[in-house]
């Protein structure tokens, strides 16, 4: 579908919906608009990788090409705290993107959130919501439409 987290069992558009307004119920378009309104971003940690089906767990780890984060970091200097939905995203950061960072961009914070993926059904939905509502404390003030 060519978006994030498109599968519809997904939690993530859900979780947004609830703390920034950018649910489910608006076009991708519009879910994107209101992200970047409460000041949020998303990116994934990998530009390309390899696996079977599509949980993270399949990725063929030595097929893995990193984001340019150094790029990104330079560009938007006003970045404060990066989470990462499920450890998978966590560890590819740090053995991958951090080593390479310089000093300045390595001491962001960072801060691992519980996947939203329907994988992870461990965790119910109000478990993630309330641990996910962390960016709240980042974000800008909730607008309306």
């Amino acid at each position: 579908a060519r978006q994030y987290y498109a599968q519809p069992q997904n939690a993530f558009w859900r979780i947004m919906g609830a703390l920034v307004g950018a649910g489910p119920e608006l076009a991708y378009r519009q879910r994107l608009a209101r992200f970047k309104r409460a000041s949020l971003a998303l990116w994934d940690v990998l530009a390309a990788a390899e696996r079977t089906g599509s949980l993270d767990a399949s990725i063929v780890r030595e097929s893995a090409i990193v984001n340019d984060f150094a790029g990104l970091f330079e560009r938007h200097r006003c970045i404060e705290l990066i989470c990462f939905n499920g450890r998978t995203a966590e560890e590819l950061y740090r053995r991958r993107v951090l080593p390479r960072l310089s000093m300045r961009f390595a001491s962001i914070a960072l801060h691992a959130l519980p996947s939203t993926s329907p994988a992870h059904a461990g965790m119910p939905y109000a478990a993630k919501l309330e641990r996910w509502a962390l960016l709240l404390e980042h974000a800008a003030p909730r607008v309306s439409a």
